[in-house]
């Protein structure tokens, strides 16, 4: 009787878990997927059927932290957890089932019965999760969202983000307060559209551009400049936060994909910043940042240079 009341009041937490806003699934010892809930499928893109009963580290999540160290082989937190009993946090970039990567903070926690180890549970959340339109009103705020969006990757466009500069300028000459700005080019897109077609290219846009945004911060901007390139702007004056951002855009891209049938192609960027510190025209600043751009490329791609303008 009491087993059977025991299951009973499993099943109800695991469908009470189904619906929890925020990414939930359990391992075994084994480190097998034993449950994936609807909040899973919304961040990851994998629907339960496609990740139960294969291991966690079997090519689907592949945790990787910002340096790109692949978690899942030798880091992860939920195989730790499960070694030495200890609850963890941390923040990962998870690999989507499209091919980006996603940001996200992880909680684990060990899963014991009568003292002994069952397995391990992680709990994942987005850190920027997605703004979603209430109901089917069209606001003139939603409007001018729409006017300021690119709209096949959903990054600000080039009015959104030379707004955007023009506003830090602004700032820094009010303020005294300097930052960031770098010029983001995808390397050898020609190459992917005439290889793949335009339908192909598109997918790589998108697909980079989420990776490239998952990289920044929540005070940080980022626009399709134009084509294959982006300008982003770093909230930072620290010459050494901005080269940690700009590496981690590289690395994140570089540890992404681009899915569609049978294709699974990796695609790099060529990143240039510069520090600004003092008021400028922005056409210097762009100029500036595209140079160093092209310095990553002429050095072989898939390179991040910077520089601090005088």
């Amino acid at each position: 009787m009491k087993e059977a009341q025991r299951m009973e009041h499993s099943e109800r937490y695991l469908e009470i878990l189904k619906y929890v806003k925020e990414g939930v699934y359990f391992v075994d010892t084994s480190r097998t997927i034993t449950f994936w809930n609807d909040w899973a499928e919304n961040i990851t893109g994998f629907s339960a059927p496609e990740v139960i009963g294969r291991h966690c580290y079997a090519n689907i999540l592949n945790h990787i932290d910002e340096k790109g160290t692949h978690l899942c082989i030798g880091g992860c937190p939920l195989h730790r957890t499960m070694e030495d009993g200890q609850e963890r946090t941390a923040s990962v970039f998870l690999h989507h089932k499209d091919g980006n990567r996603v940001a996200v903070n992880v909680r684990t926690f060990p899963v014991y019965e009568k003292g002994t180890c069952l397995g391990a549970v992680e709990l994942f959340s987005q850190e920027k999760p997605v703004p979603q339109l209430a109901g089917d009103l069209i606001t003139i705020e939603d409007l001018r969202v729409l006017a300021m969006t690119d709209q096949l990757t959903g990054l600000g466009n080039r009015r959104f983000i030379e707004s955007a500069l023009l506003e830090k300028l602004t700032q820094l000459k009010e303020f005294k307060t300097g930052f960031g700005v770098a010029m983001v080019d995808i390397d050898h897109f020609k190459t992917v559209n005439d290889t793949y077609g335009h339908d192909i290219g598109d997918l790589a846009l998108q697909t980079i551009s989420r990776s490239l945004e998952n990289a920044l911060g929540s005070d940080d901007r980022i626009g399709r400049w134009g084509g294959e390139e982006f300008l982003v702007l770093i909230n930072s004056e620290e010459a050494a936060s901005i080269v940690q951002t700009i590496e981690r855009m590289r690395i994140l891209v570089e540890h992404s994909s681009v899915k569609r049938g049978t294709l699974d192609r990796v695609c790099t960027v060529s990143i240039g910043a510069v520090l600004v510190q003092r008021p400028m025209e922005k056409e210097t600043i762009i100029q500036a940042a595209d140079q160093l751009m092209y310095q990553s490329k002429q050095k072989g791609r898939n390179q991040t240079h910077f520089a601090t303008l005088p």
